[in-house]
Order: C-alpha cells, then structure tokens, then sequence
C-alpha cells in the first residue's frame, strides 16, 4: 500500500501524516507513506485544497484531516481494492 500526504507542510498536513501513521500502526498494515509538497505534484492530483490524501494513487480526501475512524475506513477500502485487483 502506498499512502500520499499532499501539502506544503503545513499544521493540518502534519496532522495527517501523524494520524495515518497511528491508523496504520493500529491496524498493523505496513504501507510507505510519502510527503508531497511539490504544488505542481499536488496539482497533478487536482487536489485544490491542502491536505491532500492518496491511497494507491486514487484521492480519497482532500481540504480537511479526517478522523482516525475515517481514516481506517478508507484504509480498510483501499486494502479491499487491492485484494480484488490481485484475483
């Protein structure tokens, strides 16, 4: 799983790495997660609003942190997807 946090760095993009990191912790998935504060890479994601989260290379969320339950929700369908596309 390759996780994306899109952001110039700023508190709320922070926050985001911290809680996925912790969700991912939680859950005992291990997954690269990478900083993206490059705007043209963040631009390219259509992503108008910081932060900006990347599962697998699809944006499921973006202009807010969401809560640790949210963010395991969108793990937990993330790895659903990769299962599927793995059969």
């Amino acid at each position: 799983m390759n996780i994306k946090i899109l952001g110039p760095g700023c508190a709320r993009c922070d926050q985001l790495e911290k809680t996925t990191r912790e969700v991912l912790k939680e859950l005992g998935i291990d997954a690269t997660v990478e900083e993206v504060k490059d705007i043209n890479k963040i631009v390219e994601y259509a992503v108008l609003t910081t932060p900006g989260l990347i599962i697998n290379e699809e944006l499921v969320c973006a202009g807010r942190v969401p809560t640790k339950a949210e963010l395991a929700h969108l793990i937990a369908d993330a790895l659903t997807k990769e299962d599927k596309t793995k059969r």
